[in-house]
């Protein structure tokens, strides 16, 4: 693909009455991560409601969702029904919840953004054909970026963490679109840990020699998975090298470090009876934590086209269900997108849902490679394809639009004024 003139992007701008501003041309690179003006969401006001009741329970995957071809039909959706659709819940941890309603500002005309594009050859299927997955076994490659952004869900997901407190993940892992789901009360979201650090001991004395702990040991170990070891291998005199020698033969077993999570937000376009015909397209949550995590996190991004992208990929990783505990990562090309969906080829199981999708471009005027998240994988769906109830499966992710990220960074930082650029 050539280089793409400045006459032309302002052109399709016009042309797709865009919701964004392009305020500066990528060049001559197609390689680059565009930069764009976004809608202010801004809070109107906040209500308290009555406390849910978490009755819902996880569904491996969702069906009767409206996809790419049903929404073709719909009406665009006007100023206010964009603010209602915006408009979001807050749960926290002791149970209680608020609806916070919002205005946007900064659209000149309320319309989709361009990004809409059909293809004839679809797939099917959770896997296609071979399975493409790789897993993520070795910690000494798991917990290291960017394979270290994504986390684990109690309610059986994955996500991603977006700051050091945020994680995005689906908005089906909380809640299944009329209640919140069982576990989303004590909802925890755990990273893999690393592997052990031994300290370097005595003569014989194993790990720590003389079975002694660290003074606020059991205070760091709080969230964690209790750890099982044999009394040979952890006191005695002359045991300690035996020990190791045995744990070293054995696979190590993925653990997680739990964090509790202060609060959930959903967008209400999920909720059934407000946006029936759109819902797929508001599958997303964040997750505050009580406790930010020492990782380095990955940043949102907004592109208008993945297809149109040279060897245009997308990649993320999950907690597969099949692979339990296991890091699973794939890459794959995108077969039709919206401007609110994508569907893929890349092959998936239950569990990866509220995984980050995201690709690599280049930050505009340097040479430095980022990583960005530009939708969230909402799993294995059964969609209406023709709005009359005719149904296919395809592996859909939500993609992150100028209005979805100016919501979801609205969400991270409380300042609406951080999130005018993306």
């Amino acid at each position: 693909m050539g280089p793409i003139p400045l006459c032309l992007l302002l052109s399709v701008t016009v042309l797709a009455v865009v919701v964004v501003v392009v305020v500066e041309a990528t060049g001559d690179d197609d390689y680059t991560w565009p930069q764009w003006t976004v809608p202010l969401v801004r809070t109107r006001r906040t209500v308290t409601l009555s406390s849910p009741s978490f009755s819902a329970q996880p569904r491996g995957r969702l069906s009767g969702v409206c996809g790419i071809e049903c929404q073709g039909r719909l009406p665009n959706p006007s100023l206010a029904d964009l603010e209602e659709l915006l408009s979001y819940e807050t749960i926290y941890d002791n149970g209680t919840r608020t609806l916070t309603s919002v205005t946007v500002q900064g659209l000149n005309e309320v319309t989709f953004w361009p990004g809409n594009s059909s293809s004839s050859s679809r797939r099917k299927r959770e896997v296609y054909g071979t399975d493409t997955r790789f897993t993520i076994a070795d910690r000494q490659y798991s917990t290291k970026y960017p394979f270290s952004t994504t986390v684990k869900i109690s309610t059986g997901c994955s996500g991603v963490l977006v700051s050091p407190k945020h994680v995005l993940t689906a908005a089906h892992c909380v809640h299944d679109g009329q209640d919140y789901l069982s576990g989303a009360q004590k909802l925890r979201v755990g990273v893999l840990k690393e592997k052990s650090r031994r300290r370097k001991g005595g003569k014989g004395k194993g790990r720590r020699g003389k079975g002694k702990r660290r003074k606020g040991e059991a205070d760091e170990e709080e969230d964690e998975p209790e750890e099982k070891e044999g009394k040979g291998e952890r006191r005695g005199k002359g045991r300690g090298r035996k020990g190791r020698s045995r744990r070293s033969t054995e696979p190590e077993k993925p653990e997680f470090k739990w964090t509790a999570v202060k609060q959930s937000q959903i967008p209400k376009g999920w909720f059934k009876g407000v946006s029936d015909g759109v819902a797929a397209d508001y599958d997303y949550a964040i997750l505050e934590l009580k406790r930010a995590q020492k990782l380095k996190h990955m940043d949102l991004g907004v592109i208008p086209s993945v297809k149109k992208l040279p060897a245009g990929r997308i990649h993320f990783s999950g907690f597969d269900d099949d692979r339990p505990g296991n890091l699973v990562y794939r890459f794959c090309s995108v077969s039709e997108e919206s401007s609110d969906l994508m569907y893929q080829y890349c092959d998936a199981k239950p569990g990866s849902s509220g995984s980050g999708v995201y690709i690599r471009l280049k930050e505009p005027g340097k040479q430095k490679w980022t990583r960005k998240i530009i939708g969230v994988f909402s799993g294995h769906q059964w969609v209406d394809v023709n709005g009359n109830g005719g149904q296919q499966d395809f592996n859909v992710a939500v993609r992150i639009t100028p209005l979805k990220y100016a919501q979801i960074c609205y969400w991270v930082h409380g300042d609406s004024s951080e999130c005018r650029v993306a």
